[in-house]
């Protein structure tokens, strides 16, 4: 039988460690199909380019790079047909990573690596975005370790195959893993990432006003059960994430009926 086709992206662009390592784990049971920003994308959310065209290039056999969003890289791939095709069919799995840095909580909202894989969710294919911390040493410098989170995701991506298709949501899977030795993988729901919002106001060598979105410090919600929690016991998580935000408990039920009964 033909071996299980896999379409990687990610937002840290198509010249990632994180995107080849995970390419490279993945292929030992797959054929794997890249198409990935042409240059970093995080915090792109799930932009799509609407308002000007868009260049793809491909670098070698199944190896592909568009200078558009983590979004954009998944849409073409799944509805580029004819002779331009990226795709031989549809694809059975879409994987997005491994991103330089974890995205816990609320940063799915924001989070370009998560998006690549939703939009697979989005057209009824499973997925999976992966994530690794980022650890400095005493001296300031940044190390970044994709292997291990790339066997566990291949780990979960066999099994992800071998799965039989139940009624359902589309699986859509949230995966972060400490820099550090890994203590065990928890199944987890999202927590809260509470950051130091802040704008930082500067002026540039002309006299022009510039700014820097977000700031540095960020703590974490310990609530049993989070990804945020588990995280921070050195945990690795994996959190099913809904493509369904309208919220149908009672509390939104109440308030509803107060606002348009």
């Amino acid at each position: 039988m033909d071996k299980p086709l896999i379409l990687c992206a990610n937002d840290d662009g198509f010249f990632s460690k994180g995107l080849r390592v995970l390419a490279d784990a993945l292929s030992t049971f797959a054929r794997v199909v890249v198409v990935a920003p042409e240059s970093e994308q995080s915090a792109s959310s799930h932009s799509l380019t609407l308002h000007r065209p868009l260049r793809l290039r491909r670098h070698e056999p199944d190896r592909y790079a568009l200078d558009g969003t983590p979004a954009d890289c998944v849409y073409l791939a799944l509805h580029l047909t004819g002779e331009r095709a990226v795709l031989p069919r549809k694809p059975d799995l879409v994987i997005s990573g491994i991103n330089r840095g974890i995205n816990l909580g609320q940063d799915v909202f924001y989070s370009g690596t998560v998006a690549a894989a939703r939009e697979g969710a989005l057209r009824n294919i499973p997925a999976i975005a992966a994530s690794v911390e980022l650890k400095a040493d005493h001296n300031g410098v940044v190390t970044f370790d994709p292997g291990p989170t790339a066997e566990v995701v291949a780990m979960l991506a066999q099994k992800l195959l071998a799965r039989e298709r139940i009624a359902g949501p589309t699986p859509l899977l949230n995966v972060n893993l400490p820099a550090g030795p890994l203590k065990g993988l928890v199944a987890t729901r999202l927590g809260r990432r509470l950051w130091s919002d802040e704008v930082d106001v500067r002026v540039d060598p002309r006299g022009r006003t510039y700014f820097w979105l977000g700031g540095a410090g960020v703590s974490h919600d310990q609530a049993p059960g989070t990804d945020t929690a588990a995280f921070d016991q050195g945990l690795g998580t994996v959190t099913a994430l809904s493509l369904d935000l309208g919220r149908d408990d009672e509390p939104a039920r109440v308030l509803l009926d107060a606002l348009v009964g």
